[in-house]
């Protein structure tokens, strides 16, 4: 495929092979081994069984964001969720979500910049999230053995992220409020800063991107939609605590929340496709700085990336085939249409 040539494909790749090597330096593979084979992956099931409860829990809230635009039911937007899951994990650069948004205008005629404005704000409600989580264990966090080799500087990191999310949001929130205003500053931007044969398609971009918001202008609505998102990432660390029980070693919910919160953080960073590396070795030294030992911490992460990207990608990939939808040139070039930033994503 024409993306492997692209530099973002080997950037992402030295980037997942750095993080590998700093979660492994040490590791015996024998020790891996043994610790693999000690598993009981029957507590797999479970695991499963709740994460995809939580990725219908993502489908709902999708839905409510799109609701000003378009009354999609849940059912219908849970195939299109799996479908963006399953993208996230075999394609670089996360056009899983630009894939969702494509294949949703492709069944239901929404615009992508509408969807695509509704996608963004879930990532930075996500965002909020997985920072929440880490602020609730910063005593906890300030307690752990610094021998990890990653985790120094995350309680800057948190405060950082905190501050880039939360005033995302309150921009969002803003540009919802007062729709009028926020159309006049844009269009203010793009004649000052686009050459005039851009102006016009920007502009409608622009509209179609305010609508998308347009469910964030109720202050219910936008609670609704933080109280949804806690409730999907309490669903996808309760996959981490059943996976956890595969296991002879015991942290606490909390700590789970940490490592949740620390390596959905990570995967904000280019990769190789599926999050290789950046969502192992955050994984691997949370667990070490709660004093697992590091094959198996090691051997718990491997298993629980394994059980995060297999399950939905196999599901995304078959309704991706019951659309009728092959990857080709026509509908990479639909998805390079429009980009999202790069914005927290679940990771699996």
């Amino acid at each position: 495929m024409s993306w492997i040539k692209r530099w973002q494909f080997w950037l992402g790749l030295v980037i997942s092979l750095a993080f590998l090597y700093l979660a492994l330096r040490g590791l015996h593979l024998e020790d891996l081994g043994a610790a693999l084979q000690q598993a009981n992956y029957w507590w797999l099931l479970p695991g499963v069984a709740v994460y995809f409860l939580g990725v219908w829990a993502r489908a709902w809230r999708w839905h409510y964001l799109l609701r000003p635009v378009k009354a999609i039911s849940t059912r219908e937007m849970f195939p299109v969720v799996a479908i963006g899951y399953m993208g996230n994990n075999i394609y670089p650069a996360r056009a899983g979500e630009v894939l969702r948004a494509v294949i949703l205008k492709r069944r239901e005629g929404v615009p992508i910049s509408a969807s695509l404005a509704t996608i963004i704000v879930e990532r930075v409600y996500d965002g909020v999230v997985m920072l929440a989580f880490v602020f609730l264990n910063l005593p906890e966090l300030a307690r752990l053995t610094h021998n990890s080799g990653f985790i120094g500087d995350i309680q800057s990191l948190a405060l950082w992220g905190t501050a880039a999310f939360v005033g995302a949001l309150a921009l969002f929130l803003l540009a919802a409020a007062f729709p009028v205003q926020a159309n006049r500053l844009a269009h203010t931007l793009v004649v000052r800063f686009l050459p005039v044969r851009f102006q016009s398609r920007a502009q409608g971009l622009v509209e179609k991107f305010l609508g998308g918001l347009e469910s964030l202008r109720s202050p219910r609505d936008a609670l609704m939609v933080f109280v949804t998102s806690v409730v999907i990432w309490l669903f996808e660390t309760g996959k981490y605590w059943f996976v956890m029980h595969a296991f002879p070693f015991e942290v606490s919910f909390f700590a789970l929340m940490l490592m949740n919160g620390i390596v959905n953080l990570a995967t904000t960073i280019p990769s190789a496709p599926g999050y290789i590396g950046t969502f192992d070795g955050p994984g691997i030294a949370v667990l070490v700085a709660f004093n697992v030992p590091q094959a198996l911490a090691a051997a718990y992460t491997l298993v629980l990336h394994v059980a995060l990207w297999v399950p939905i990608t196999a599901l995304g990939a078959y309704y991706l085939a019951r659309e009728g939808v092959r990857w080709s040139e026509n509908l990479a070039r639909e998805m390079q249409v429009e980009k999202p930033p790069a914005l927290p994503d679940e990771a699996g």
